[in-house]
């Protein structure tokens, strides 16, 4: 698609970065390309001075791995929320997406990955070191397990749950899986409809 007959070489240099990006494919890339040709000269160059920014200007909190931009990130230095909770996930991107729904008060630990020996994601590879470190501090209570519901996601969440199951006084936890909010029961895999009942909870 870059390399399409009479496409200048600065639109096939662009069109080849856009689609190297995840769920950019060439044609959106070619679309995208002609779009910020077709923009303005200042919006284009305001695009191009955020990007060459991005990797001086972002980091990941060095206490708990989220995105931030100096050392520590916005939610671990808020002194409203409760440092004795702390949610588990994945990747920095589903503390973003928790964050929308604008209920949870308590902290994050990001792993950055989760264990799967296929990838060469072993237990070194992820922040548990430093959740160690959280966790031996004596002020986290409870841990709230969000890694996904895959088969890797939730090898991750038994192996944490085994590995602080010793600790007094920390409680474990799982997100629940089951039937979202509106679904319809027909359109359920069996996995989803099996955890539903799995984790039911008592009629209030």
């Amino acid at each position: 698609m870059a390399s399409l007959p009479g496409m200048p070489a600065p639109l096939a240099s662009v069109i080849e970065h856009l689609s190297a990006m995840p769920g950019i494919g060439p044609k959106t890339a070619m679309r995208l390309a002609i779009s910020m040709l077709e923009k303005n000269r200042h919006d284009v160059v305001s695009l191009a001075q955020s990007l060459h920014h991005l990797h001086e200007q972002m980091t990941f909190c060095e206490r708990c791995g989220c995105f931030a931009e100096k050392h520590r990130c916005m939610i671990c230095d808020a002194p409203s929320r409760n440092h004795a909770l702390i949610c588990v996930v994945e990747q920095a991107v589903d503390v973003l997406m928790l964050e929308r729904m604008q209920t949870f008060r308590g902290n994050y630990h990001v792993l950055h990955g989760r264990l799967s020996p296929i990838d060469g994601m072993g237990v070194e590879q992820l922040r548990l070191k430093s959740l160690d470190a959280r966790i031996e501090a004596g002020e986290v209570q409870e841990l709230i397990l969000a890694t996904s519901a895959t088969v890797d996601g939730e090898a991750t969440a038994h192996f944490i749950a085994r590995r602080y199951a010793a600790v007094d006084a920390l409680k474990v936890s799982r997100i629940a899986r089951g039937v979202p909010e509106g679904g319809e029961l027909e359109y359920l895999d069996e996995y989803t409809l099996s955890r539903a009942l799995d984790q039911r909870v008592t009629w209030d």
